[in-house]
């Protein structure tokens, strides 16, 4: 509960509304340093499957293999503090993307450098916040386009904060990252409801990734073990 009273919720409604999940993320990255560990993950209870898109086609992986390919990317730099997939949704599989968006938004399923000196805050989109809160202070952030997320779309299930903290609609936490923001983000409505919509154009090339100096790649392709299995 003391996570709860001392998290930034960025309003001023207090305790009379849930905190959403940002108290808990903040426990799990202080027990993540604790334990010593140099890196962490969060993710969202809605995350059916992970998938690779290749050669235009999101295939189902089984297992951790998607984690694996994540971190091996991300270990190869000093100046990443989160990474994550793209939602498979997001990515039309008629479109073409380069594997991975350098300085943008990691959305429901982060891994984290814990030693990062950051915080969830926010009742709302903890997760934009944060991203935008690390890109300002200039670190980097990787959203993975070669590795999708199938989540299911927000509101659509039941449990976990969804009765309670989107009650009312999406306006309030709409406007909450446009008001802490208002440079990046803008209200906007669509779909028929309140989004937030966000231009990552200025980070975009206003950091580069820095490699470590220890870091020694082949040019060669990787599967992590992978093999297509067609289902007849």
């Amino acid at each position: 509960m003391d996570y709860k009273k001392k998290y930034d919720l960025c309003d001023n409604l207090g305790l009379s509304k849930t905190t959403g999940s940002g108290p808990a993320r903040n426990f799990i990255w202080d027990t993540a340093k604790k334990e010593g560990h140099k890196w962490h993950w969060i993710m969202d209870d809605n995350i059916r499957a992970f998938r690779r898109m290749h050669k235009n086609r999101k295939i189902r992986i089984k297992g951790r293999t998607p984690l694996d390919i994540m971190e091996n990317f991300v270990f190869r730099y000093q100046n990443i503090a989160m990474a994550g997939p793209h939602y498979d949704y997001f990515y039309p599989s008629r479109e073409k993307k380069p594997p991975f968006t350098l300085n943008s938004r990691i959305y429901s399923c982060n891994l984290i450098k814990t030693d990062a000196p950051f915080r969830w805050r926010g009742r709302y989109n903890e997760d934009t916040i944060l991203s935008i809160d690390m890109l300002k202070k200039g670190w980097c952030t990787i959203l993975f386009n070669a590795i999708l997320q199938e989540k299911i779309t927000t509101q659509v299930l039941k449990g976990g904060n969804t009765d309670e903290l989107y009650a009312d609609g999406t306006l309030d936490k709409s406007r909450m990252i446009a008001d802490l923001h208002p440079d990046i983000c803008k209200l906007s409505f669509k779909y028929k409801r309140w989004h937030h919509h966000c231009d990552y154009k200025l980070f975009a090339k206003k950091t580069n990734l820095v490699r470590k100096n220890n870091i020694k790649t082949v040019d060669q392709i990787n599967n992590f073990g992978m093999s297509l299995k067609v289902k007849v």
